[in-house]
């Protein structure tokens, strides 16, 4: 079997064993008469739908999803800052798994760095989520206060991004011919992808930093996209499941991502195919930043880190 179909067929299966667990918690949750934002299984608001289908659709051009989709949870107050990492990774999973799909057959790369990146991302992120999706809401709101500070910047300084444009100079290397790397290379980029999976579970989301690092190794940057997308589509339904079982989510608004988000995916990858999106590039950066230091003074704001009753508020 050639070891992208194996890949694929991997990445099948694991999305099956995510859609079983998520279909199970949804049937228990119709039975729960106390209705939490785990368990509330009502078919999502238009909102719900919109951000999903913006934030996929985007994510497929090169924008990315997590940034946008936190700015706009916070903003609107539509999910509690508590479980805002967990409703990310379950809602926006089958969408990430649509384009890998799409473009990871079609892009060459070194099978041996692309599944040694993929199965760090992987542990990363089941460590990290296992670790967030306990955490206290002021710990969230820090990490992804700090965290969307990062994304903000590396977005900033982006190829094609804000600073590009003000000053036509170019930030990110230019990368090489490489489609993959060996020895200590690949040593360093299974250690960063194993800390870009574990951040991701914090909100911030792998496509930039990956792809500086693959283009710092030397490689070709069109290899970044199947190790990219693979790596995300992958380690996001590894670190679903332990939000689900901690109900660390919110499943209506989960839900409004991925019933949106896979038509997006679809469009913008068979439809669009590509646009301009500097222009978006500006806003989604303010936004980002903004929300970074409205998360990050709702932390400091909170009286006790600790002792306080974290209650979720859930939708009428």
């Amino acid at each position: 079997m050639n070891p992208i179909t194996g890949l694929l067929a991997a990445l099948a299966a694991v999305n099956a064993v995510f859609l079983t667990v998520w279909g199970k918690a949804m049937a228990s949750g119709l039975k729960t008469a106390n209705r939490t934002p785990a368990t509330d299984v009502r078919f999502p608001t238009g909102e719900h739908l919109a951000i999903g289908f913006i934030t996929n659709f985007f994510d497929t051009l090169g924008i990315g999803s997590y940034a946008p989709t936190t700015a706009w949870f916070k903003l609107r107050k539509i999910v509690n800052d508590r479980v805002i990492p967990g409703t990310m990774t379950v809602g926006h999973n089958l969408s990430t798994a649509v384009q890998t799909f799409i473009y990871t057959a079609i892009v060459p790369v070194d099978v041996t760095t692309l599944f040694s990146m993929i199965g760090a991302a992987i542990a990363g992120a089941w460590m990290g989520a296992g670790i967030v999706a306990k955490w206290p809401k002021r710990k969230i709101q820090i990490g992804m206060g700090c965290a969307l500070l990062v994304a903000g910047t590396l977005m900033f300084f982006s190829d094609g991004g804000p600073f590009f444009q003000m000053t036509g100079i170019g930030v990110l290397p230019a990368g090489g011919d490489a489609l993959g790397v060996t020895g200590g290379k690949l040593v360093l980029a299974v250690a960063v992808n194993f800390m870009l999976g574990a951040l991701m579970t914090l909100g911030i989301g792998l496509y930039a930093p990956c792809m500086i690092t693959i283009y710092l190794l030397g490689m070709n940057p069109k290899a970044a996209f199947p190790i990219m997308m693979g790596s995300c589509a992958f380690l996001m339904p590894v670190a679903a499941l332990p939000f689900i079982r901690e109900k660390s989510f919110s499943n209506r608004p989960a839900l409004g991502l991925t019933l949106a988000g896979i038509p997006a995916v679809l469009i913008a990858a068979f439809i669009v195919k590509s646009m301009n999106v500097n222009t978006m590039k500006w806003l989604v950066v303010a936004v980002v930043l903004y929300t970074s230091i409205s998360m990050l003074r709702s932390a400091f704001a909170t009286p006790s880190p600790s002792a306080v009753p974290e209650g979720l508020e859930i939708e009428a």
